[in-house]
């Protein structure tokens, strides 16, 4: 028989009963309250993830400017600025960064200039004409070129793409800005297309069924169209892709011939500011002298280059978002 509760001593039934484990609250009220408690968490991890991104610029800025501030408490800034010759390591150094300036400037050029048309093609074809098992072949091969190391893109434009381009331009030197930047625009192809493309298939259908209604083909749907449509992201992969060619290092270091010459002849050798960097870096000066200071000077140059460009980009994309 099952044990019946003393019915005659209630005050203990009532001990035993308050003493057994209690099952878990279950109520609404409850699942609601945890359920806060967990967005609550998971905000508080966003907002760490974005702070730190945020502190670590900061802390870039930062340090470029405490450091650069020792370089100008000896160069003056105009001299820095508009001094055409960049010798820090000679004896009677000069710090212009002109040459540097000039030399990052057309090498970005050269590249931008093979990159945005062929990118901006491979992008429309891959979008409006491609079939799909054709777009599933071409769009990872094109994005396996940004996995290659960049010190094999330069030895690639020193070994190759300079005797090539020797054949066709006489006096050409081994060492110029037209095969690194010719070999940097190859490298950030998939910068362009791969996110051009993707911006552009983004376009809802509805806008080429009517382009295709009112009596215009594919192309012209592709370039009246869906381009315009797509341009603000458009423009984020071209500003992605000039971010990228500026800061690149290897190529122009190993290709481009490291000598400071204040030229826009891009068939002639110059340094970059990245390849200067590298160069410094190497230990060719003692640490805390003004020429290695001069790193950073040149370093938060790099950095200001690399804002206008985001800025432009940024002020573009809100101009065609209002526009499309």
């Amino acid at each position: 028989m099952k044990d019946l509760p003393d019915l005659q001593n209630p005050v203990a039934s009532a001990a035993d009963q308050s003493s057994s484990p209690s099952p878990p609250d279950t109520t609404p009220a409850a699942a609601r309250r945890l359920s806060r408690v967990k967005e609550r968490i998971i905000e508080a991890l966003l907002l760490l993830a974005a702070f730190s991104s945020v502190a670590i610029t900061v802390g870039i800025v930062g340090t470029l400017a405490y450091e650069s501030s020792s370089f100008f408490a000896h160069v003056p800034l105009k001299d820095f600025l508009t001094d055409t010759l960049w010798t820090p390591l000679f004896a009677s150094p000069r710090f212009g960064i002109l040459p540097l300036v000039m030399g990052t400037l057309v090498t970005t050029a050269v590249a931008l200039a093979v990159a945005l048309p062929v990118g901006t093609i491979v992008a429309i074809y891959l979008s409006e004409f491609a079939p799909v098992a054709v777009r599933e072949i071409i769009k990872p091969a094109l994005e396996l070129l940004s996995a290659v190391p960049t010190v094999v893109y330069g030895y690639f434009a020193l070994q190759f793409m300079s005797p090539l381009l020797q054949k066709f331009i006489p006096g050409l030197p081994t060492f110029n800005m037209l095969s690194a930047g010719v070999v940097m625009g190859i490298m950030i192809i998939p910068y362009v297309s791969s996110l051009s493309e993707d911006a552009m298939r983004a376009v809802p259908m509805s806008l080429r069924e009517g382009a295709y209604a009112l009596g215009a083909n594919r192309i012209i749907t592709a370039l009246k169209v869906v381009y315009p449509s797509a341009f603000s992201g458009i423009v984020a992969s071209y500003i992605l892709a000039i971010s990228r060619a500026i800061g690149e290092t290897m190529i122009v270091a190993i290709a481009a011939g490291m000598q400071p010459n204040l030229t826009a002849d891009p068939r002639e050798p110059a340094a970059t500011i990245t390849a200067f960097i590298v160069q410094v870096s190497l230990g060719d000066l003692p640490h805390g002298s003004i020429g290695y200071q001069s790193i950073f000077a040149a370093g938060i140059t790099l950095f200001i280059m690399t804002l206008a460009f985001n800025i432009l980009g940024y002020v573009l994309r809100k101009r065609f978002r209002e526009v499309y």
